[in-house]
């Protein structure tokens, strides 16, 4: 790692700094000493890795994860959600109950009303509501596949992430009622056969002037995987746009002026705005391109040319059938309060309150017919995700995904590595913490790695229904 130093994704856009400057690993480790885990969630963690050896995976066996009448299909409402977003959402529920149907037993549930999530509630208090407790997935209690419908000030990201350990689960959050029924709408007429994109997967990656972030994302990971793309799906078109093609320009184009692809991946850095910045609400989570020319020459606000938000996604754009991962900081979405507190010794407030990023909203929600799915992150990213000292890249996980939703796989499925890799990353650590809490002595390095992995494997979020499948023709087996 250049100079023993963490670099960490994201810019403020108000200052063109760093959101989280370069730091040591002495500074990384002394956070990381502050970790505090909660029993309950780190103990479905252990077991869903030690699940994960036995061939489970996130579902009891028998269960094919892949087909809604086996696995099943569930909606999250909070306790007091607006009827009218149930009745907006009520194409895409009437096609998802059909699916879960299609067996003798019907695995469809509406967790609303008295059923709903209650204000506090954590994962396990609302699965023991439903006669669910920790282990594998059984749909004849709670289905496999969960849609979280609402803000994340009334269902919160930690319950996502809580939940998302054993099951797969999404979330859609819209500012309008008819934002909701535009989405289930996109949904219906993809899943049937309506939309179909062609096999195109677009790769993305900005490569800044003196930007350590960004030369890892564009060479180890957006680079490799669009080759690892092409040379395993012959039948798919891949196109890659790095340094001087990824400009915001191109980018526009991909997600409005022209047909989408049926796939779209970037890593870029995500644009942060402070506390009290009338930017934060609209702009956080953009995706800067490479218009910005780097931290050293620009060092004041950065325009709105340098970076693609909700505000660019137009009328008119073309984006019905289009799946997209946006590996970019706050790209899924902010908290109220610092993630990463530790490092600070508090807990200070970084929003007014918790949301889903504006970019993918407007992709999902848009009048024409949206796209189907947007992963993205929640908080800041790090390059642990996919580089790991004296190993290299690492890309099974992502690889993994890709080739499982280009099969046709539901894009829950094809997420569960992603909460496997979480979910062994925190049994290591809260391992090594009980180590040195205990006398062992700590390799600031390995403990650097291992927290900002964790952290970072934690917050990987679906926005959309997770049962959503590319748009595609049936492909050719892998």
């Amino acid at each position: 790692m250049a100079a023993e130093r963490f670099f960490f994704n994201g810019v403020d856009g108000a200052t063109g700094s760093y959101l989280l400057p370069p730091l040591t690993v002495a500074e990384v480790a002394a956070a990381a000493r502050g970790e505090v885990f909660d029993a309950d969630h780190l103990g479905e963690l252990k077991l869903r890795r030690y699940l994960a050896k036995t061939e489970t995976f996130g579902v009891k066996a028998g269960v094919v994860p892949e087909d809604l009448s086996s696995a099943g299909w569930g909606v999250i409402f909070a306790h007091d959600a607006d009827p009218a977003v149930r009745e907006a959402l009520d194409p895409l529920l009437s096609l998802r109950r059909r699916h879960a149907a299609a067996c003798k037993e019907c695995h469809y549930r509406e967790f609303a009303g008295a059923d709903g999530y209650r204000p506090g509630e954590s994962k396990q208090d609302f699965l023991a509501r439903h006669g669910a407790g920790p282990g594998p997935a059984d749909p004849k209690n709670v289905p496999y596949y969960l849609l979280i419908v609402g803000d994340p000030d009334s269902i919160p990201f930690a319950f996502q992430y809580q939940l998302d350990v054993q099951y797969a689960v999404g979330r859609i959050h819209f500012d309008t009622v008819a934002e909701y029924a535009a989405y289930a709408a996109s949904v219906v007429a993809a899943e049937s056969g309506k939309v179909s994109r062609p096999r195109r997967a677009v790769f993305f990656g900005p490569h800044n002037p003196d930007d350590a972030s960004t030369a890892l994302s564009a060479t180890e990971l957006v680079a490799p995987l669009a080759g690892v793309v092409a040379k395993d799906r012959a039948d798919w078109t891949v196109q890659t746009f790095l340094e001087a093609g990824a400009g915001k320009t191109q980018l526009a184009a991909l997600l409005g002026g022209e047909p989408p692809p049926a796939l779209l991946f970037t890593a870029s850095h995500g644009m942060g705005f402070p506390l009290g910045d009338s930017r934060l609400l609209p702009h956080q989570g953009a995706l800067l391109c490479q218009d910005w020319p780097g931290r050293f020459a620009w060092d004041k606000p950065i325009p709105t040319d340098f970076y693609l938000s909700g505000d660019d996604i137009t009328a008119d754009a073309a984006l019905h059938g289009l799946v997209c991962f946006f590996f970019a900081c706050y790209g899924g979405g902010t908290p109220r309060l610092d993630d990463f507190a530790h490092a600070v010794g508090e807990r200070k407030a970084v929003a007014p309150h918790a949301f889903v990023a504006r970019l993918p909203k407007k992709v999902l929600g848009h009048p024409r017919g949206g796209a189907l799915a947007v992963v993205a992150h929640v908080e800041r990213t790090w390059s642990s995700s996919f580089s790991w000292p004296g190993a290299g890249p690492q890309l099974a996980v992502f690889e993994t995904m890709l080739k499982k939703l280009m099969a046709g796989l539901p894009i829950g499925w094809a997420m569960e590595e992603f909460g496997l890799r979480y979910a062994e990353l925190s049994s290591d650590l809260s391992a090594y913490l009980e180590d040195i809490k205990f006398g062992k002595k700590p390799d600031d390095l390995k403990l650097s790695m291992n927290w900002t992995a964790n952290n970072d494997a934690r917050s990987y979020t679906i926005i959309g229904d997770p049962a959503v499948r590319l748009a595609i023709p049936r492909p050719q087996a892998l």
